[in-house]
């Protein structure tokens, strides 16, 4: 007997062809000419009580061969940076993939996050074992996050409305960028405070370089702030190509410059065994006090590419490639964390007290070759950075949000803007408020939604999307739920984030006492939220069980190994 969910997805023959013809014995006789050479379909039989229900999947070895125009996709939810990537685009290569994590790790922040923990009070070998054990950890979410990005070609947007329902999945994509908004700020700041360096001693003690009360910072720091904010503008004009193409020629630079500035630390300090005599200052229930919010902070400063790292696995030529180049991470941070920490710890021995940002160790420095050679590798580093990691999760998700409206270069532009209004001059005034009000604190908001899409995949959809579901407003959609929106999804990220708030008023000064259950959970906010949105979601969901769907659940490109 013939299922009645025999169906082929193939683009269409320029000439119509009968419809096959049963045979004798039952079987169905395909004509030849119907069956593009290079397409190859695998059908699978599934018993279920007394009826047979046919699953084909149809795959590629040239993407060319199906046009995702064929797709029924609503013109409300698709553009051409929403569109599946095709074969053609997967250009990434595992050691491009690695690259784009050097231009990542190397920059400002990952050196200014390593000089936090020796300025509050760890020696160098427990701020690198912190930062590494960090990465490891984060290293698994990264990896099968990326895996649906490869797989079926889509991006962050796009994967987070199987989850989270197609009208649900701006919840989780705007909260994404919020945080991509204010990383760009900071980023740009960095940028604009190299800027500063390189102007005459008269102009930096002029009256526009007095702090005004209102603004927060000087004038002239606000100009130079501005002024790096408009370069990274051209770069951004390009594209994911102009992306690609300066991470790759970025990273040995950034590589050669980071070595130029560990053998000057090693050559002033008269070795290693200077450099490295800032032993902790902390007793042993100290360190382990400030352990787990150092262990939750560093892990939540890649925990945003954690979320939306399938931008770029759905360029990668492989689910090898991108798992290779991604395995760096833990090396690339312990590496760049070896030379922040030991130039920071230096730094004591050189100058009498420790400087952990890069920026004023470059005024110590002084030297006109020095400073204009430091300068560039600090905006290299800070535009290679911020452009990967803080413009791209949220032009996308404003392209999600309104694919009619919105561009990648219009997204990108208001992501600048908003990174304006953050005010990150304010959010580097301490090592504190670095650490454990911004990078903490979002990370609260990040877990929940990243467990929730891992549980969601893995567990909930065992790793098939239906693609077509994906660019449809149709209510019988697999992703639809209730008006679009997945309240088993939603109500498990707000429950994972109500206890992490309190912690969080508390240290912006809104409230001035909390119980200590809610200052532990606070300090190790990202475990938190993550385990306890993930599990509530999965639970949620195996009781209310999923619409069963018999559509194929077909991968545009081919499943990679």
């Amino acid at each position: 007997m013939v299922s009645k969910c025999f169906s082929f997805h193939l683009h269409p023959h320029p000439h119509r062809h009968p419809h096959p013809a049963l045979s004798s014995n039952g079987k169905i006789n395909i004509p030849k000419t119907l069956i593009p050479k290079q397409i190859s379909i695998h059908h699978q039989i599934y018993s279920n009580s007394n009826q047979k229900r046919c699953h084909f999947v149809t795959q590629m070895a040239s993407s060319s061969q199906l046009q995702f125009d064929d797709l029924d996709s609503d013109p409300t939810l698709i553009n051409d940076d929403l569109r599946p990537t095709n074969s053609n685009q997967r250009t990434f290569s595992g050691v491009e993939m690695a690259s784009l994590w050097v231009g990542l790790v190397v920059g400002v922040p990952s050196y200014y996050l390593a000089g936090s923990l020796v300025d509050l009070g760890m020696s160098w070998w427990q701020g690198i074992a912190t930062v590494v054990v960090a990465n490891i950890i984060l290293l698994v979410p990264l990896v099968l996050t990326g895996h649906p990005g490869t797989r079926y070609g889509i991006s962050f947007p796009v994967l987070a409305r199987s989850s989270f329902g197609i009208r649900g999945a701006h919840i989780p994509t705007l909260l994404r960028a919020l945080v991509g908004c204010g990383w760009y700020g900071i980023e740009t700041w960095i940028g604009g405070e190299a800027i500063f360096l390189l102007l005459p001693k008269a102009i930096k003690e002029s009256s526009v370089s007095q702090p005004v009360s209102w603004l927060g910072t000087s004038p002239l720091e606000f100009a130079c702030f501005i002024i790096f904010w408009l370069a990274q503008l051209g770069i951004v004009w390009k594209g994911i190509d102009g992306i690609r193409e300066l991470e790759k020629y970025s990273a040995p630079i950034l590589i050669i410059l980071t070595s130029c500035l560990l053998i000057w630390s090693y050559v002033k300090a008269g070795g290693f065994s200077h450099m490295l005599s800032l032993s902790s200052r902390l007793s042993s229930s100290e360190f382990w006090s400030l352990f787990f919010p150092s262990l939750t902070a560093n892990i939540s400063f890649w925990a945003t590419l954690a979320l939306n790292i399938p931008d770029f696995t759905r360029y990668a030529k492989s689910q090898r490639d991108q798992i290779i180049g991604q395995s760096g991470l833990p090396i690339f941070m312990g590496a760049f964390t070896f030379v922040g920490l030991a130039v920071t710890s230096s730094t004591k021995v050189i100058f009498g007290n420790v400087i952990s940002n890069p920026i004023q160790l470059l005024g110590q420095i002084g030297g006109v070759f020095t400073k204009i050679l430091a300068i560039l590798g600090i905006s290299l580093a800070t535009i290679t950075t911020n452009i990967a990691a803080n413009v791209v999760a949220p032009a996308n998700a404003l392209v999600n949000l309104s694919p009619s409206n919105f561009t990648f270069w219009k997204g990108a532009l208001l992501t600048a803007l908003l990174g304006i209004a953050f005010q990150p001059w304010r959010l580097l005034q301490s090592s504190e408020s670095f650490v454990y009000t911004w990078l903490v604190g979002y990370s609260a908001l990040l877990g929940p939604i990243g467990s929730i899409i891992l549980v969601d995949y893995y567990l909930i959809q065992r790793g098939n999307l239906s693609i077509k579901d994906l660019y449809s407003l149709n209510p019988g959609g697999a992703y639809y739920y209730s008006g679009g929106y997945n309240l088993a999804a939603i109500g498990a990220l707000i429950i994972g984030i109500l206890p992490v708030i309190p912690g969080f008023l508390q240290k912006v000064g809104i409230l001035s006492t909390i119980p200590n259950a809610y200052t532990i959970i606070y300090n190790n906010a990202w475990f938190f939220s993550f385990f306890s949105a993930g599990i509530l979601y999965w639970i949620i969901s195996s009781l209310k069980g999923r619409q069963n769907n018999d559509q194929s659940r077909t991968p545009l490109l081919p499943n990679t190994p």
